[in-house]
């Protein structure tokens, strides 16, 4: 039961334990990670296309995704609004960042190239499926896993060399307690959701764990519970960064821990741009430490909770 679990998780460890100083190796890992990703998510479109019943399985998709995302929301936005009330924070205390984008679009653009990523893989699943048989999705799932190994092994050694040393993370409270609240709020939403998408309590609290990140949670849900699941897991977490796109600028100056913390895993890099915008450079330290810590849960608590299952 825990051996799959030590299996996916030990590229991720080995990952981390490699410190990398020189600038352009640092950068060839975050377009490795990337590449990865993409790369990934075509496989997960091409699997989704061997589906039996495709038009129903895709329907299923969409109103599951919106049910947990629903749910999830709804935890989340009460959880930290309460936080909120609580939290002596405020934007625009300092100066707004320049050259920040403005446009909601810009902002999404690489959203939506992954779900137009998922799309094509589809499409291409749909063309050649029947001519190929089923040694196409065969090959695309084994193909996928070691994907999947490879891109553990990267964002280990991404989170280790972030620059976010733990002192820093400690000592930011703020950040520490919105990624918490935003986590266990998202955790018990996860096992409410469970029963109503005809899943197991843990299987529940995996979906839910991925905390905004879209694209490793699609990945490593599919791998488990199937392209189906994962795509679930890819539509609930990236409608979280779409909206919040939208209402980071509507409630950072009047609950800022809300706005900051909604994205998720994402307030440390594809909302952040937002964030440092709309709040000013206050929030950015809040907004990365929030982030990365939510970063380095997600992975181990969806493959813990995987893990689980007889």
């Amino acid at each position: 039961m825990l051996s799959g679990l030590l299996i996916v998780l030990l590229p991720l460890v080995l990952g981390y334990l490699v410190p990398v100083r020189r600038p352009h190796w640092q950068t060839f890992i975050n377009h490795a990670v990337n590449g990865s990703v993409y790369v990934i998510l075509l496989l997960m479109g091409i699997s989704l296309a061997g589906l039996e019943n495709l038009s129903s399985q895709l329907s299923k998709l969409g109103g599951n995704a919106l049910l947990l995302f629903s749910i999830t929301t709804a935890f989340n936005l009460a959880a930290l609004w309460w936080l909120s009330q609580r939290m002596a924070l405020k934007a625009g205390i300092s100066p707004i960042v320049k050259d920040a984008p403005t446009s909601k679009l810009a902002a999404m653009q690489g959203s939506l190239l992954l779900v137009g990523v998922v799309a094509l893989g589809v499409i291409l699943g749909v063309l050649f499926g029947p001519r190929l048989g089923e040694a196409l999705f065969d090959y695309a799932d084994k193909l996928a896993e070691w994907a999947l190994y490879a891109l553990l092994a990267l964002i280990g050694c991404q989170l280790r060399n972030s620059g976010m040393p733990l002192k820093q993370i400690l000592l930011n409270r703020m950040g520490l307690a919105i990624a918490l609240i935003l986590a266990a709020s998202s955790l018990l939403a996860g096992l409410l959701a469970a029963p109503l998408l005809a899943l197991e309590w843990n299987e529940g609290l995996a979906m839910a764990a991925g905390f905004g990140w879209y694209s490793l949670s699609a990945i490593l849900i599919g791998d488990q519970l199937g392209p189906l699941m994962g795509g679930v897991a890819f539509f609930n977490d990236l409608t979280r960064e779409l909206l919040a796109f939208i209402l980071i600028p509507l409630m950072i100056h009047r609950h800022t821990a809300l706005a900051i913390g909604y994205g998720g895993a994402t307030s440390m890099d594809f909302t952040l741009p937002v964030i440092q915008q709309h709040g000013g450079v206050a929030c950015v330290p809040i907004a990365v430490v929030s982030g990365f810590i939510l970063s380095l849960l997600s992975p181990p608590l969806i493959l813990f909770f995987l893990s689980l299952s007889a």
